[in-house]
């Protein structure tokens, strides 16, 4: 067990590695220059010099990459340069606004989409299981502004009942900012729960079609005991598998998600520091991203570890 949980630790490292590497060598080759950039209309010759100096711009690409690398491990991640403020904290603050209503995400959508997925294998070609096919497929066709969209015009401009922004205060109550996280956790909560629904749902029928689980109905199990005890184990092995690049995907801020609503998450400041060129937070932001997915896919394959026996002992 340790030797396999050191073994993947070991390439979530090596993925952060390359992916900084990869983050530096693109930022690199980005077209424009920092430094002019952030001068503008007013760069001189000599003033430029001087910023690019004072930004290390005039140092070799390995120095500046392994000062980079090592402040990154040291805590000091540098300042934003559109922003004007230390990077690390702004990023946290982000982060942790995207766990929010990531976590309430997965809360929700997660055993929704599970027991879903069980119905309609369970009742497969009978109008629950078309109920859910329908359903799915129709959220899976709709693009995330699309559905986020018409969320918006149904609860905030026709009915009234939530607000259509979710630029939160800092200062605003738990239970004030709840509203404000209604119409976007709804948005990620349809989206995840047809992925993981259709998965499982193909998933209980490949199970329930397997001579053990035949076996199990010939002698006289109840179908709940069967499902629970032995069907939903190994068919819960591929639907891990998307759950945990959903969680990835819901941590690195749900892009389009967090734009419409205006919401201050990771995927928001992505795309802030992406369109104003600002190096040092989007350098940060990626390698959080790419953590984030590094965890949850050595979290899936914990689990996969734990459900499937041939892992344990291959």
């Amino acid at each position: 067990m340790l030797r396999f949980v050191l073994q993947r630790f070991a390439m979530v490292l090596l993925t952060l590695f390359a992916v900084s590497v990869l983050v530096f060598v693109v930022t690199e080759v980005l077209p424009g220059d920092v430094a002019t950039m952030i001068l503008g209309q007013y760069a001189t010759p000599e003033s430029l010099a001087v910023l690019r100096a004072q930004l290390d711009l005039d140092q070799p690409a390995l120095v500046r990459y392994l000062s980079w690398l090592q402040g990154m491990l040291m805590g000091d991640w540098g300042e934003s340069l559109y922003l004007n403020v230390p990077v690390r904290p702004l990023v946290l603050q982000r982060f942790s606004n995207t766990v929010l209503i990531a976590g309430l995400t997965l809360l929700i959508g997660v055993p929704l989409g599970i027991l879903l997925g069980i119905i309609a294998g369970l009742t497969r070609d009978r109008w629950p299981d078309q109920l859910v096919t329908v359903g799915t497929l129709l959220t899976l066709s709709l693009p995330g502004f699309v559905l986020a969209s018409f969320l918006i015009m149904l609860f905030s401009s026709w009915l009234g009942l939530l607000p259509s922004s979710s630029m939160i205060e800092p200062d605003i109550s738990p239970l004030e900012a709840a509203r404000f996280l209604v119409l976007p956790t709804l948005t990620l909560v349809m989206a995840l729960l047809a992925h993981i629904a259709r998965q499982t749902r193909s998933s209980i029928i490949e199970v329930m079609e397997s001579q053990y689980i035949r076996t199990a109905i010939l002698k006289g199990l109840p179908l709940h005991t069967v499902v629970w005890r032995h069907a939903l184990k190994n068919a819960m092995l591929p639907t891990i598998s998307v759950i945990a690049l959903n969680v990835g995907f819901l941590m690195s801020g749900a892009i389009i998600v967090e734009n419409v609503f205006a919401y201050p998450g990771l995927g928001r400041l992505l795309l802030l520091a992406a369109s104003n060129q600002d190096i040092p937070l989007l350098q940060a932001s990626v390698l959080i991203v790419t953590l984030i997915f590094g965890l949850a896919n050595l979290a899936a394959d914990l689990l996969y570890y734990y459900l499937n026996p041939r892992i344990r002992y291959g």
